[in-house]
């Protein structure tokens, strides 16, 4: 086949499979990545789109695709037209300013969990110790450790790159010079500081049919009998 003059490449996330926005009306998970999975087939060998995934995301994914029962014939697809590939660490450039940023952002954090902590400890204090009418064995003293713990963690996770999974996926789109394809706030605003393209796991599927359309396919997503595999 011809090289095509498009040769772009994207780097996705868990999210792009997971989320409930790629499905269409009567899809459940399986028959939506199984769709997807054939656009990305069809824009590998009608177009030269490649789509990557760093190993650590890819570990992480199929993980969330074994814990909601997804059958055998999503994993050879995926691992045909998804290709896994390590960043590499030592060799891509990070500005110092955004690292100057990320200390910024997580010192912040920390003072306003620390906050959230501060405000847990005084109504614990005011709480009563006797359990609670709808829940048995809870005390209100448990109930404010509940409502801490779910705090505590939107306060210093929600909208920043918490694992290395997210920063795999940044570096690696910087080297590849790709677009970043999630759902996840705290990676887009990070692609944006990294100065990367990116585009929402929802919008995907609708991108790759519009480009598979203008070059001529008339029904994409659909399984080609003959698509061959390697990437």
């Amino acid at each position: 086949m011809a090289e095509h003059p498009l040769k772009q490449r994207f780097v996705l996330d868990t999210s792009v499979f997971i989320t409930d926005e790629i499905r269409q009306e009567g899809e459940d998970l399986e028959d939506a990545v199984l769709r997807l999975l054939d656009l990305i087939a069809q824009a590998k060998l009608q177009l030269n789109i490649s789509s990557y995934i760093p190993p650590s995301v890819y570990e992480e994914l199929v993980t969330m695709l074994d814990e909601r029962g997804v059958s055998e014939a999503v994993y050879p697809k995926l691992n045909t037209w998804v290709i896994k590939k390590n960043p590499a660490h030592y060799e891509v450039s990070i500005p110092a300013e955004v690292v100057y940023e990320f200390i910024d952002e997580m010192s912040d954090r920390v003072d306003r969990g620390l906050r959230v902590s501060e405000r847990a400890v005084r109504e614990a204090h005011e709480a009563d110790a006797e359990p609670l009418d709808e829940h048995e064995y809870m005390t209100e003293v448990d109930q404010v450790i509940s409502d801490l713990r779910e705090k505590y963690r939107r306060t210093l996770r929600q909208g920043v790159l918490d694992s290395r999974e997210d920063f795999d996926l940044l570096v690696l789109a910087r080297e590849m010079d790709a677009g970043v394809v999630t759902e996840d706030t705290g990676i887009i605003n990070w692609a944006e500081d990294f100065g990367l393209r990116y585009l929402r796991g929802r919008d995907f599927p609708g991108l790759l049919e519009e480009y598979l359309r203008a070059a001529g396919v008339e029904d994409p997503g659909q399984p080609d009998g003959d698509a061959g595999g390697g990437v």
